[in-house]
Parts: structure tokens; sequence; C-alpha cells
């Protein structure tokens, strides 16, 4: 256990700074507050904005030799790892998850500074051969200012995703933490500080997302716009920044489908929704929410997942249980309300459909819902709660039918011993990654992101660095030849 500041502040300018309001976070398995933060306002939000572009316009990132954006970056995860231990105490407190969970998050948000850092010193461009008298080749220029709007289900390993590959390319940085999860991300800057990057290179402030999200992503200083988060609010987010046409990187919501044929392993099966679809707290964008049972097994599947849902431990984050609280009373109520139109329109809760009745704080029920038809708004809609719709299907056509039958595209997967059809059926899926026999089994080198409402761009992997980066070509006629 470490002792938590009451009152925590905003990064600007390479300064900790209060604000005039402040906002409180709560921990979400007590309802108790867990400290303050200040309440960054619009002129709050500009300062930063000036801080970045007078950085990145500096050419203090840029003039150096990529070698010291490696160094940079390696001593950021140097930092980072030297305070897992309390900042995972922190996020445990303010987001509900477990203790493991989240000091895995701070030794994740470290290996993605590690990661880009093996990069920074080999973004390379290429020459092109137009014939004698000619030269030709790129050039890959840092965007400039890019404005992070961070989600609060992982902020510190998710503001790492995006906030390594940009100082990897030399760009300035200003993150706007998430309202309800903020603190952690306070611990995450405070160590990067320690790494000696340029004063205005990395912003932090926490502000309302209606007042200063909307004006990072209209801002004419802003560059790019990296956001994670729901559909409606992204929406939102790229209709100001297309006052300016600014790039975007978007990581929207999700609707994932795993295709149980009748020869999966069941074992390996049950890990994977363990995982999957409960894990945090079923608050994973790409999340199992959806599983596909062929009819032969769809039975017993069920009757298993049921098994699994109802042995799962239920507690505090600090316990490590296997099932932690979600988030706020707000996102409690709202999946809540889903499961009662589920019910409404004819699927059948197995097991759970509400929250807990005896437990203080936001706790849901681990809940399976059987007889699911893919049209239903379960099999539809984003829950982003502990709730696993169960759909039965008959042949392989018809499950990539249903599959690829809802407006998102993020994940997929398939668990199956036939190698053919595994292979057949990753190759129809409409969506940005696929999982074989292993939900998860990706990790920080593959490339992360979605089509449809799922979002556009890709996070994760090499191909992640050129989201940061704009492709400039050089042409030249060489004279006497």
């Amino acid at each position: 256990m470490y002792p938590i500041a009451s009152h925590w502040l905003n990064y600007i300018d390479g300064a900790w700074a209060d604000s005039a309001q402040r906002l409180i976070v709560n921990n979400p398995g007590t309802g108790a507050p867990v400290a303050s933060i200040a309440q960054a306002s619009v002129e709050d939000a500009e300062r930063a904005l000036l801080a970045a572009r007078r950085c990145a316009d500096s050419g203090e990132l840029t003039r150096v030799r990529p070698a010291q954006r490696v160094t940079w970056l390696l001593a950021i995860a140097q930092e980072i790892r030297a305070v897992a231990d309390e900042g995972a105490w922190v996020l445990c407190q303010e987001n509900g998850k477990t203790l493991n969970d989240a000091r895995d998050e701070f030794i994740e948000a470290a290996r993605y500074f590690e990661y880009y850092a093996g990069m920074a010193d080999k973004i390379e461009g290429t020459s092109i051969p137009l014939g004698n008298g000619y030269m030709d080749f790129t050039l890959y220029d840092p965007m400039g200012v890019s404005a992070q709007i961070v989600p609060w289900n992982f902020p510190v390993s998710i503001c790492a995703r995006s906030l390594a590959p940009a100082l990897a390319a030399g760009n300035a940085v200003v993150i706007k933490s998430p309202e309800l999860s903020p603190l952690g991300l306070c611990v995450l800057v405070n160590a990067i500080e320690r790494a000696g990057l340029p004063k205005g290179a990395v912003n932090l402030i926490c502000g309302r997302g209606r007042e200063v999200g909307a004006h990072l992503a209209g801002s004419s200083k802003v560059d790019q716009i990296v956001f994670t988060g729901s559909v409606p609010t992204g929406q939102a987010i790229l209709a100001n920044a297309a006052q300016h046409a600014t790039p975007s990187v978007m990581e929207l919501g999700g609707k994932s489908a795993a295709i149980a044929f009748a020869d999966a392993d069941l074992e390996q099966l049950l890990a994977s929704v363990k995982s999957g679809i409960f894990f945090n707290a079923g608050q994973v964008c790409s999340a199992m929410s959806r599983l596909l049972v062929q009819r032969e097994i769809y039975a017993q599947t069920v009757e298993a997942m049921v098994r699994l849902a109802e042995g799962l431990s239920v507690g505090l984050g600090q316990d490590n249980p296997e099932l932690t609280p979600v988030i706020s009373a707000g996102q409690l109520g709202g999946i809540e309300a889903i499961c009662r139109r589920a019910i409404e329109e004819g699927a059948v809760a197995a097991t759970g459909g509400e929250a807990f009745s005896d437990r203080v704080g936001h706790f849901m029920r681990p809940t399976v819902f059987r007889d699911v038809s893919p049209e239903m708004s379960i099999a539809q809609d984003e829950v982003f709660g502990p709730v696993l719709a169960v759909i039965p299907f008959d042949t392989e056509e018809q499950a990539i039918a249903i599959a690829n039958g809802t407006l998102f595209g993020l994940v997929a997967g398939v668990f199956t011993q036939d190698i053919n059809r595994a292979m057949r059926c990753t190759r129809r899926l409409r969506a940005g990654q696929v999982f074989v026999n292993e939900w998860y089994a990706g990790g920080i080198e593959t490339p992360f992101g979605g089509v449809g409402l799922s979002g556009f761009g890709r996070e994760k992997g090499q191909e992640a660095l050129y989201s940061y980066v704009r492709t400039k070509n050089v042409a030249i006629r060489v004279a006497g030849e």
C-alpha cells in the first residue's frame, strides 16, 4: 500500500500546474473519493498546445540525432519501471482493476517505450529510380503536434501506446487524460519528466471531454489527433477535426465475435472466454462479447460458460479477484439497461443480467446470455461490461455471416483444430486482427486497429510508427546528365 496524494496537477510546458476547478476521482469498488485533480480549462489546453507547438517548431526533438531520441525513450522506460509498484496502487484505487493488472499496465507502458526506442533511429526513406538526370528520394517528417485523447479503461498502457511512437518520430504531444481515471497518468508523466526531454515535448491535462477534448480536436495548432473511445465521441472529434482536415487515428468500439467449431478444445476456449470477456470487468474494446458456437456443442458450451461465470471470485482490485467493479455508477446502469433490453427481445440470461445487490460499489454480475439471435441488440451493440452473448450456428458460411454482421470490425477469433478451416475463416472475417485458438494472442509488436465503426489507422507494431510521420518526396534534376 502506498500513500496517495490528496490533490493532483496538470503538466504543462515542463511544470506542474493547478487550475481553479477540481475533479473528484472515486474508487469504483467503494464509491469513496480517492483524490482530486486540477480540472483543466480551455485556457489550460491552449497553453499546453502553445508549449507543444513551440517545442515542435523549435526543432529540439528533430535537430538532434535520432540516437538521442533512442536514449530518451529508454530512459523513460527505466523510470516507468521504477514507479510500477507505486503507480499500480494508484491505478488500482482509482480504476478498480486488480493490483496485478495495474502493475502489468505500467510494465507494458515501459515495454512500449523500449520497443519504439528500437525504431527511433530506423525511420528510413527510400530511393526511387527515375532514370539518368534525376535523383529522387523520400523523407519521413514528424507530424508536429499530436493531440492524444486517452480512455479510462487502460489509461497508462494506451497512453504509452501512442506517446512512445509519437516521441520516437520527433513529435510534441498534448495528452488529455480521462476524467474518471486520470491519476495513473500523472505517475506516468512524472516518470517521463525525469528522463530529461525538452520542455513542451509532453503535456498532460485533465479536462472535460466536451470542452477540452473538443478544443484540442478543433485546434489549428494540432497536426494529428489520436483517440481511443466510444463511437459517438469519436464521431464528434472527427467532426471537429474536419475543420482543418486534421489527420486522425481512431480506435473506437467493438462487438467482436469468436467462432467455436465443434472440434474446438473446450478448455482452451474456456480460458479465452475468461480473459476475453471477464478480464477488467469486460471493459475492453476488443472484448469477446459474442461467442458463436456450432450447434452440436452449443448446450454443453453454454453450461460450461455459466459454470465459469458463476465460479469467478469477485472483489476489490487490491485483493486480485477474477472480477472487479466497472468504472462508475453510470457505466453500471448502462450495462443493466442493455441486459434488460436483451431479455425483452427474447434472449435468456443463463446467469447474471443484473448488478450485485449486496455489494457496495459498481459490481455487475458476470453474465451469459443464451438463445441469442444475430439481430438482437445484445448481439449488435457494444456493452463494455462482463456480458457474453452466446449464439448458435450450423455451418461455416453461417458463422462468417453472423460474425461479420455488425457495423464494427475490431477483432475476431476462430477456435478449431482444423488449420485449413482456421485459415479460410481468417481471410473472410471482417476485422483488423484475428486470433486463432487464443483470445488476445497478439502483443505490442502486432498492429491493432479496426474497420467500419471500429475506426481506422493502426496502433502497435512497426506499422503504427508511420501514423506519426508525413511522407515527403524530393525529386531533383541533376544538371549535366
